[in-house]
């Protein structure tokens, strides 16, 4: 659905009448576009400590402009205030600044920068978990990164992001997977995030086919959010086998055989759901994303016990019952990843929708589990917890609540089924099983539940 708001704003007289009057002024954000080749397109800018040096050894894979600020141990040409090109990507390591004293090197550091960066520009703040910190002292200033960066993507422009990720010793080697995600436009509507990668056995072998020789299963394909996941899947190599209602059946079809995949009609609330599924997958299967879900609006108090079941079956029961069935069954091999698409209202609560702000809430919480139990056997559980994305399902929500769950949030807009897609697309990497019992919020950072 366009957002005819920044259309106007992003006009020439728009642009000049919403300047004037102090209102919004969201841009237009810059998104993955096929046949694109590398993640960064401009200037790549590294600062800070040793985990810096350790991008610098694949920066060049990523762009061809890579510049150094400040002393750091990296080989890169040296960036200038006010002389150097715009930068479209930054990557700093504070993953040393253990005393409060060393705090001020973030502000050294980024606030000659903020007004160097160019349109979508993509900034990542490493650090180390609070939690792997004997040091109080040290443990706290790791801590204090997350309310620097959470503040700082607030203040940024021109629908730039930012993100913070903890990098446990011995994972430095998944840092080129998340970068390349995080500083490319596949990350668009994500920013203020905070993940944490652990170490991980198995790795990405092709870049430009990450998803290549894995299976990838799909609930809720037939449309909406559900087809661009399964797109952007075979976009990146896998085969997608794609469920949806039996009521579906011909949408479902005529996009498993654009994609060159299957499809199953099969309703995931049936009593013997799981059974069926097993037999449609004989080969196994190495990704599993639950998407299908309903919604049915009430306030507790006009909640009928129908619509409190039907939200609760679909949304979280379904999923629980169906993984675990593809886990003692084998269906899901090892190494395997599971995504649940959970939602903000999950996070942060919704009126009207306790019964759905409950299902999304139990995926978050079963992902974090779940996900020591999987990582036994190499298999990662992640949720996905979009915010206002642009959907037919959005498009019929009343004027004045679209506009304000659309301005919402930093960048000031809502985001596409694509962002949701990219996100599950990423987690569904092998080298992102660094990444287990998280919630990702692809919601532009939202102020609902930040």
């Amino acid at each position: 659905m366009s957002d005819r708001y920044i259309d106007f704003a992003n006009s020439s007289i728009g642009h000049r009448l919403v300047g004037a009057i102090g209102l919004p002024s969201p841009v237009r954000l810059e998104r993955w576009q096929a046949g694109r080749l590398r993640p960064v397109d401009g200037a790549l800018l590294l600062g800070g400590g040793a985990l810096a040096a350790k991008v610098g050894g694949f920066a060049s894979k990523l762009t061809d402009a890579v510049f150094g600020y400040g002393t750091g141990p990296w080989e890169a040409n040296p960036w200038i205030p006010g002389q150097g090109p715009k930068l479209k990507a930054v990557v700093f390591d504070a993953s040393e600044l253990l005393h409060t004293d060393q705090l001020k090197q973030l502000r050294e550091f980024f606030q000659p920068l903020l007004r160097s960066l160019g349109p979508s520009a993509h900034i990542v703040i490493l650090g180390r978990a609070p939690d792997t910190q004997r040091d109080p002292f040290a443990a706290s200033a790791q801590r204090a990164l997350e309310g620097f960066s959470r503040s700082l993507a607030k203040e940024l422009r021109n629908g730039g992001t930012l993100q913070l990720l903890y990098i446990d010793e011995g994972a430095d080697d998944q840092l080129e997977g998340a970068l390349r995600f995080f500083l490319s436009p596949k990350s668009a509507f994500i920013s203020g995030q905070v993940l944490r990668l652990r170490p991980c056995a198995t790795q990405v072998a092709d870049w430009t086919r990450p998803l290549a020789g894995r299976k990838a299963l799909v609930t809720g394909a037939a449309r909406g959010i559900g087809a661009s996941i399964a797109e952007t899947l075979a976009r990146d190599g896998a085969e997608v086998i794609l469920l949806d209602v039996p009521p579906a059946k011909n949408d479902l079809e005529a996009l498993a055989a654009r994609l060159g995949g299957r499809s199953i009609a099969l309703d995931i609330c049936a009593a013997d759901a799981a059974t069926q599924l097993i037999e449609h997958l004989p080969d196994g299967v190495d990704i599993v994303v639950h998407n299908a879900g309903i919604t049915r609006d009430k306030t507790l108090a006009n909640m009928t016990p129908e619509f409190w079941d039907a939200v609760l079956a679909v949304n979280l029961n379904a999923p629980q019952v169906l993984t675990k069935a593809l886990l003692d069954s084998g269906t899901l091999r090892d190494n395997g990843r599971v995504i649940l698409l959970a939602s903000i209202s999950g996070i942060a609560g919704n009126r009207g929708q306790t019964n759905y702000a409950a299902s999304k809430a139990g995926l978050i919480g079963l992902a974090q589990a779940w996900a020591p139990l999987l990582g036994e056997r190499g298999i990662s559980i992640n949720a996905v917890a979009p915010g206002f994305i642009e959907t037919q399902m959005t498009a019929h929500i009343p004027f004045a609540l679209r506009e304000a769950g659309r301005r919402m949030s930093s960048l000031g807009q809502g985001g596409l089924p694509q962002d949701v897609a990219e996100a599950v697309a990423w987690l569904g990497q092998p080298g992102s099983g660094a990444v287990s019992g998280q919630a990702l919020r692809v919601c532009g950072q939202s102020v609902l539940g930040a």
